[in-house]
C-alpha cells in the first residue's frame, strides 16, 4: 500500500552540479482520502498504520544499510496536520504531528540520513478527496474557502520551528502546486521562506514552481499562467539557502505512469539549465 520511488536533490550552481543527495520519496502519508464523489473530510483524520503511514523502518533500514540511500522525502497531509476545524495555521493534530516527528526522527536520528518534509498537498487545502485537482487554492482571495497566504506561512513557521535543530530536516515547501497564477506561487513560496527563517530554522528549503514544477515545462505557460522562469528567480532567502523544486518524469507524457522512458533529459531541461546559471541558483528535486 504505502511505496517508495526513487528521486534525488541536486544542488547546482553555475555550470558545475553535484550530486550531495540521492534517495526516495516515501508516499503514505497523503493515502486514505479518496472519495468517488469529491466528498470533504473522506478519510480524515483516517487511522495512522491501517489508512496511512509514513514509513516501515525496516525499509529504511535495508535502503540505508544496504543501499547508501542517504535522503528521503516523506509525504503528510495537511488535512490531517491541521485539522479542518482547526484550519491552516500554526495549531496542530499532537497526535498526528507525534506519528510524523516519530518518522523524520528515525530517519535523521536514528539512521543519520536526511529528510524532506512534504506537505502534500499541490498547493491546495480543505478537499484532498480527489488530489491533484480538489481543495482550495493557497490564497485565493477570490475563493470564501481557502486558506490565506499568511495561513500557510503561520503552518510554515510552526512546522520549521519544531524541526529547526536537526541539520539533517530540509524544508520542502509544497509538492507540485498546478492551475493557479504563477504570482501566487511564488507569493506562497516566498512567505513560507519567511516564516522558516522567522522561526529560526537555517536549513536548505526547495521552493516549487506552477505547473506540477515540471523541468520540461519551467519556461512556458502551464494551463495558461504564467511560466515558472518568469517569477521563481524574484525569491529571497536571508540566508541564501534555498533551490528550486523539479520534478521531471521521461515517460512520453511526463506523468511518471509509464515503465518506458523516452524524453530527452538535456533537450528537455536545456532551458531551466540556461535559467538557473542566468540566476546562479541551486535545484533540487
Amino acid at each position: 500500500m504505502f511505496s517508495s520511488i526513487p528521486s534525488l536533490l541536486l544542488l547546482a550552481v553555475g555550470a558545475s552540479a553535484r550530486i550531495y543527495y540521492a534517495g526516495v520519496a516515501e508516499s503514505g502519508g497523503e493515502f486514505g482520502v479518496y472519495s468517488p464523489t469529491a466528498t470533504p473530510g473522506t478519510g480524515l483524520p483516517g487511522r495512522f498504520g491501517v489508512d496511512y503511514a509514513f514509513i516501515n523502518e525496516s525499509t529504511i533500514d535495508i535502503f540505508v544499510d544496504q543501499d547508501k540511500i542517504n535522503l528521503f522525502r516523506v509525504a503528510f497531509l495537511l488535512e490531517r496536520m491541521c485539522p479542518l476545524e482547526y484550519g491552516l495555521g500554526n495549531k496542530f493534530n499532537e497526535t498526528h504531528f507525534g506519528f510524523y516527528k516519530d518518522a523524520i526522527d528515525y530517519i535523521t536520528v536514528t539512521k543519520g540520513a536526511y529528510a524532506i518534509l512534504d506537505p502534500h498537498n499541490y498547493m491546495r487545502y480543505n478537499n484532498p478527496s480527489q488530489q491533484p485537482g480538489t481543495g482550495s487554492v493557497i490564497g485565493n482571495t477570490s475563493d470564501p474557502n481557502a486558506a490565506t497566504t499568511i495561513d500557510f506561512e503561520l503552518f510554515w513557521y510552526e512546522l520549521a520551528y519544531r524541526f529547526k535543530d536537526n541539520e539533517k530536516v530540509i524544508f520542502g515547501i509544497m509538492n507540485e502546486p498546478h492551475d493557479m497564477p504563477t504570482t501566487l506561487v511564488l507569493q506562497n513560496d516566498q512567505a513560507a521562506i519567511d516564516g522558516i527563517r522567522k522561526a529560526g530554522a537555517r536549513q536548505l528549503i526547495i521552493a516549487p514552481g506552477n505547473g506540477y514544477t515540471g523541468g520540461h515545462a519551467w519556461c512556458q505557460s502551464s494551463q495558461g499562467d504564467e511560466p515558472s522562469a518568469n517569477e521563481l528567480y524574484k525569491i529571497r532567502d536571508p540566508i541564501n539557502n534555498t533551490a528550486i523544486d523539479i520534478h521531471e518524469y521521461l515517460d512520453y507524457d511526463f506523468s511518471g505512469q509509464h515503465s518506458v522512458c523516452n524524453q530527452s533529459a538535456p533537450a528537455n531541461l536545456a532551458c531551466l539549465t540556461s535559467w538557473l546559471k542566468t540566476y546562479q541558483l541551486k535545484v533540487g528535486g
